[in-house]
């Protein structure tokens, strides 16, 4: 059984340890009102056995999921 790749808003396959920029404005639950602007470069990003979502560390947010149709590839 093969596993689907992980892709951005564009197609682009992503790998552990890209650099993505986010492609809307993102409230972050339980984070107290942080807001991720349009535009944030996330670096390193690690991939989840979901196809649909990816882990990063930014900001003040250290292991946030983020959903890859909100991401494109830097």
């Amino acid at each position: 059984m093969t596993e689907d790749p992980t892709k951005d808003s564009n197609g682009n396959i992503l790998a552990d340890g890209d650099s993505v920029t986010l492609i809307k404005d993102l409230k972050v639950k339980g984070s107290g009102g942080v807001t991720l602007k349009r535009g944030t470069m996330v670096k390193n990003i690690r991939l989840t056995g979901d196809p649909d979502e990816i882990e990063a560390n930014v900001e003040k947010v250290r292991g946030l999921v983020l959903r890859t149709e909100f991401v494109k590839k830097a």
